[in-house]
């Protein structure tokens, strides 16, 4: 099949998103099927490659998510005459495919990670206008019908159902390299990284990106009453720089400061994660809504214990030592910190979530189009 990916992120772009696309994307290049990705181009990225069989086109929009939205178009077009499927996701990449598809008579998938209509004033830091305008531009996007939709979790389902009934949509939940995040590989480096950073304490761990969404402010608070119970505690914040965080990152910083056993760390390439993460005695994942968690996922898959908010998928991806606690209590977040460090968290089964499934799953949504 040939199958075009409209995408307002993909490589060099790195984050949850821009994994699960280029793994996919690469995963059908390999399995045979010919694979071509528009989207942004960062300063300093190739116009045009091709990087593991995938062909990428990246329009120049100034870094404009909403200019990527016009500015794409043409492109999407030209290659849509040739594509047997057009895939793409929430949020500014999906407009310019629907329109695509209908032109061109070609069948158009939505991936959606997270619905967050009548969320974006208490998911973020905007103000209450921007907040609203961002709120209408989400409720455009699924006026339109697709002909398939993707949902990368239940929850995220359940979201979308609340809006409208669609029928057409299917979980398929992301996957998880579990060569990469693999307990043994990574033990050695973990232990060198404790001692190059003084960790000979019981030490937690928080890190993503640090929007509004991901709580990362509510385990902070947590922090001082954990240290009251559990002697030389520590917290790393290992974040993202990335410049649509920057304020909330300088405000993470701040609030910091001064405070004893935290240690703000910069971010660490995605070969070393793994390690970073087994160098930490449990992990918090204090979200306030996750489409599907992969911090949570990731940890869980290296054994490592895990404190994470109940709501949205996050119940869904948790498995082996873990315990749910509610979004936005710091003194519940500090309890179930407390008990990993003095007790142990309660064991449940193992879940799993295959790359390989998320592919064959795909192909299989695909070819149901083709009948």
């Amino acid at each position: 099949m040939n199958i075009l990916f409209v995408l307002e992120n993909y490589h060099p772009h790195i984050g949850g998103v821009e994994i699960v696309f280029k793994t996919l994307c690469e995963g059908l290049a390999r399995s045979g099927h010919d694979i071509t990705v528009v989207t942004h181009r960062p300063k300093g990225a190739k116009k045009k490659e091709t990087l593991n069989r995938v062909r990428i086109h990246r329009i120049d929009c100034m870094e404009n998510r909403y200019l990527f939205t016009l500015f794409c178009l043409p492109k999407v077009l030209e290659l849509a005459s040739r594509a047997d499927i057009i895939h793409t996701t929430t949020f500014n990449a999906a407009p310019p495919a629907w329109l695509a598809g209908k032109i061109r008579g070609r069948p158009v998938v939505l991936t959606v990670h997270e619905v967050w209509i009548g969320k974006w004033n208490k998911l973020t830091d905007m103000g209450p206008i921007p907040a609203t305008i961002h709120d209408i531009l989400e409720r455009i996007i699924y006026v339109p019908d697709f002909d398939r939709y993707i949902c990368v979790s239940g929850s995220t389902k359940k979201q979308l159902d609340a809006i409208k009934n669609r029928p057409k949509a299917s979980v398929i939940y992301n996957g998880i390299d579990y060569h990469h995040f693999d307990r043994k590989r990574h033990l050695p480096a973990s232990k060198k990284i404790r001692k190059t950073l003084g960790l000979d304490s019981f030490t937690v761990l928080v890190y993503g990106r640090p929007g509004a969404s991901k709580g990362i402010d509510y385990a902070i608070k947590a922090f001082p009453k954990v240290q009251k119970k559990v002697k030389d505690a520590r917290l790393l914040l290992i974040l993202s720089k990335d410049r649509d965080y920057k304020e909330r990152y300088l405000r993470i910083k701040k609030m910091v400061k001064g405070m004893e056993g935290v240690i703000l760390h910069d971010p660490v390439p995605w070969k070393d994660l793994p390690a970073y993460i087994l160098a930490s005695d449990c992990v918090v994942v204090p979200s306030l809504a996750e489409g599907f968690g992969f911090s949570a996922a990731e940890s869980c898959a290296l054994g490592q214990p895990v404190i994470a908010s109940d709501t949205t998928s996050l119940p869904e991806v948790v498995s082996g030592r873990y315990a749910l606690v509610p979004p936005r209590d710091p003194d519940k977040i500090a309890e179930a910190v407390i008990t990993a460090a003095t007790k142990g968290l309660k064991d449940h089964p193992k879940k799993t979530f295959s790359w390989d499934k998320n592919l064959k799953e795909t192909i299989s949504l695909y070819k149901s189009l083709r009948k």
